[in-house]
């Protein structure tokens, strides 16, 4: 598979769970301060992975994506939600090139949208019930439930880190938030779905876990060396954002280990700051460091090393499927170090 037939792929799943989704939602009164924010944010959505891997691994192994089309529509408006929050508790600035909606609507709106969103989202999955058969509408729930419970941990660990102005985190303790915060919802739990839909009975899901973390991890890393020196046209968020916003990724974490007193002095003494009070001049001195201690660089030949262990755990996990489909998801290992988006 090509590049030009892995995105027309990639269009045509997410285009078919949009479609759904929005199909699905309700319409009318609260529009102006609800449901009509919710279509607008769903409508302006980003590529799809998350569905597209649903539908995609359905079908690899023989299922019907109409039977996993729900799941993959849950699951879209799942991530939609996280958004939403991700960026109030963030204090974000931009989404895919737009203003946040906390931005635009005020707080207290966006929130409201982002719980109706999760809401939304569960009433769907129930809906499993009118499709699949009801042992097989409950395993998909129980994922379901799983991957909330493992990213909403995930998301505590990396706001505590924030609030607590931790500099004791490790590279190890940054892909145990990854795999719960990023890998569980965004690549694990898609493939186990759309793999339990389509065989009930003949397939490991562990085998996915894997996979899953290790591709999900190179995709955070890959996502968090962009927001340091990716496009700001194609990244869609502020470049520099995590840093504004204290995140503490991989970079980071090597920074917190190899500074010298007076480095990690003033390193916590910014990352103490409030967001609105850290600077430009400020941002500048904390790349500065993590160019001179290789930072980007460490976190690019992480990335290349946990693809390499995606490969080989994607034949494992993909042995049984085939067709486009496979070609499609193999395809994926190599854009997700490659995309500049």
């Amino acid at each position: 598979m090509d590049h030009a037939r892995f995105a027309e792929c990639l269009s045509d799943h997410s285009a078919m769970a949009r479609a759904a989704l929005l199909d699905w939602l309700p319409r009318g009164d609260p529009d102006r301060h609800l449901y009509g924010p919710m279509r607008s944010f769903i409508e302006a959505s980003g590529k799809g992975l998350r569905p597209a891997l649903v539908l995609a691994t359905c079908r690899a192994f023989g299922g019907d994506p109409q039977d996993a089309l729900i799941s993959a529509a849950a699951l879209e408006l799942l991530h939609n939600a996280f958004l939403v929050h991700d960026d109030i508790e963030d204090e974000s600035e931009f989404r895919r090139g737009q203003p946040c909606m906390h931005t635009t609507l005020g707080v207290p709106l966006a929130v409201n949208v982002g719980d109706a969103m999760q809401t939304m989202a569960l009433r769907l999955v129930r809906r499993n019930a009118e499709r699949l058969p009801p042992a097989v509408a409950v395993r998909v729930l129980d994922e379901f439930d799983h991957m909330l419970v493992q990213s909403i941990e995930g998301q505590a660990m990396e706001l505590g880190w924030i609030r607590d102005n931790d500099m004791a985190v490790s590279p190890q303790d940054y892909l145990r938030m990854t795999l719960k915060k990023t890998c569980w919802y965004s690549f694990i739990h898609p493939c186990r779905i759309g793999a339990v839909i389509a065989r009930p009975q003949g397939c490991d899901l562990d085998a996915f876990n894997a996979f899953g973390f290790y591709l999900g991890a190179a995709f955070q890393i890959q996502d968090d060396v962009l927001n340091l020196v990716g496009d700001q046209d194609k990244y869609g968020k502020e470049i520099g954002g995590d840093l504004y916003e204290g995140k503490r990724t991989l970079m980071l974490a090597r920074l917190f280990h190899h500074a010298d007193p007076g480095e990690r002095q003033t390193l916590s003494r910014f990352l103490a700051t409030r967001r609105q009070e850290r600077d430009a001049h400020s941002v500048a001195w904390v790349m500065q460091r993590l160019d001179h201690y290789a930072c980007i660089d460490y976190a690019r030949k992480a990335a290349g090393e946990l693809i390499g262990a995606a490969r080989i755990a994607f034949d494992i996990a993909y042995a049984g499927a085939s067709g486009e489909d496979k070609d499609f998801i193999g395809y994926l290992i190599d854009y997700v170090v490659a995309r500049n988006s």
